[in-house]
């Protein structure tokens, strides 16, 4: 990590600790992260490098095991040649046999226009009907709530990372003995929680001479007025209620872009809040289940796509860094995609793990006995929803963002991105590059813009 030059940093962070979404907890003697995550191979070198040299040993490199219940049959994920010959739903087999058969005597011609582009007529195009139908459609209307047709193409490009028949294909193959990358069907997870890494940095910044604030929550933001003139950042403290005033030269925002202009003092264009209104994300709830047993399932996440059940995956972190600790007991997080005005947002605990119960009932996950406790996590800004047609609010929001003086927005919320953690760090890596002796080169950072357009989520 490069030190800035006569830089006086301080981080304003809402939470009791750091990492936001890509942080950890602990409840009860069990490290907790905020739903599924992994450190995927494909992150830049650079920044793999110093975590690495962080976190050291605790860095670890684990094996996916995972699987998705298609319907009515678990599939392992990523998926293996060998368990699609033998455990792949005949009817779904034959289906995407014939969709693959008439793509190919279709042949490239038969592609969709950008008139007619959506999500659904890109991934119907791209991997035919019965694949659409039985997995990707389904789940799409769970992860973001939102038919398919109201969902912009820009979705299926950034979000699917097997989106057409090659794609997949390759992605199947490279399972293969003698195929395999060194990490082909692994990640990395630090020993303590996937907040570990999160930690690690804001430990790292400190040395080096950052004051990391948590507990603040930014009320209010006075953009300068004038060339030489600070911002003034108003913060509350969730704890005692303290107010802080502070003066900087230059602000980073990794808040949503719609939350920004309500926190404006002034010089808010009338076009921002129409924008702002016509910008969603998707909520999540996520579902802790505390069970008496050393582990629920030898599977680090299962997936859920289909519609007869609520919950989008099943995560065990113990898993994840196959831990030991707690002996006798084991942690269960269930993922619930809703929206903040659904009757999912305003269940109460014990509520949230009946239904959860019920869901894993119904995929013949049955619970042997009630959990022993149940936690609930409400992240209101889960992922971004690209409807339609978002280009145009959001591209309002976008430039007014970056009109303002000595200003960034950036990271998954600021820049309306889907992304994954690996992503979201080469962002940061990227922005203090274009920092040098105080001045920000705008320049620099519309060319790391136009590389963080071609990131696609790693499933």
């Amino acid at each position: 990590m490069r030190k800035l030059d006569r830089a006086r940093v301080s981080l304003f962070e809402q939470g009791t600790s750091v990492g936001g979404n890509a942080g950890s907890f602990e409840v009860d003697g069990h490290i907790l992260d905020y739903g599924s995550h992994r450190l995927h191979p494909a992150c830049d070198p650079a920044v793999l490098a110093d975590i690495r040299a962080m976190l050291g040993d605790d860095l670890l490199v684990r094996p996916r095991h995972g699987r998705i219940r298609l319907r009515g049959r678990w599939i392992h994920f990523p998926l293996k040649p060998l368990d699609l010959v033998f455990r792949l739903d005949p009817g779904f087999a034959a289906g995407t046999a014939r969709d693959v058969v008439a793509k190919v005597a279709r042949g490239s011609a038969a592609g969709v226009t950008d008139v007619d582009a959506n999500f659904a007529t890109v991934m119907r195009a791209s991997l035919g009907e019965t694949i659409c139908r039985d997995f990707y459609f389904p789940y799409a209307r769970k992860i973001w709530g939102a038919e398919p047709e109201t969902l912009s193409a820009i979705q299926a490009q950034r979000r699917v990372s097997a989106s057409s028949f090659g794609k997949l294909a390759r992605k199947i193959l490279s399972q293969l003995p003698g195929l395999k990358a060194p990490m082909t069907g692994k990640f990395f997870y630090p020993r303590g929680g996937f907040g570990q890494i999160s930690r690690a940095y804001a430990d790292a910044a400190t040395k080096l001479g950052a004051d990391v604030r948590l507990g603040w929550r930014i009320t209010c933001l006075t953009p300068p007025a004038g060339p030489d003139a600070p911002w003034v950042i108003e913060a509350t403290h969730g704890a005692d209620k303290r107010v802080e005033r502070a003066e900087f030269d230059h602000v980073w925002s990794t808040l949503p872009v719609t939350v920004l202009a309500s926190l404006m003092s002034s010089g808010v264009p009338d076009e921002v809040p129409a924008a702002r209104a016509r910008i969603r994300y998707r909520a999540m709830l996520l579902v802790y289940l505390e069970l008496d047993v050393d582990r629920f399932t030898e599977f680090d996440a299962h997936y859920f796509p289909g519609a007869d059940i609520a919950i989008t995956r099943l995560s065990e972190t113990k898993n994840y860094a196959a831990r030991t600790e707690p002996r006798g007991r084991t942690m269960l997080c269930a993922e619930l995609p809703c929206a903040t005005t659904d009757a999912y947002w305003s269940m109460d605990d014990a509520a949230l793990g009946r239904l959860v119960s019920e869901d894993l009932t119904r995929a013949g996950l049955s619970l042997a006995a009630p959990p022993r406790t149940v936690h609930v996590r409400r992240l209101p800004f889960a992922y971004p929803i690209y409807d339609t047609g978002y280009e145009v609010p959001f591209g309002v929001l976008d430039d007014w963002a970056e009109g303002l003086p000595r200003f960034l927005s950036y990271g998954r919320q600021g820049l309306f991105a889907h992304d994954n953690t690996h992503h979201a760090l080469y962002m940061a890596y990227a922005a203090a590059d274009c920092l040098v002796d105080g001045v920000f080169d705008e320049e620099k950072w519309r060319k790391y813009r136009e590389v963080f357009a071609t990131h696609v989520v790693e499933d």
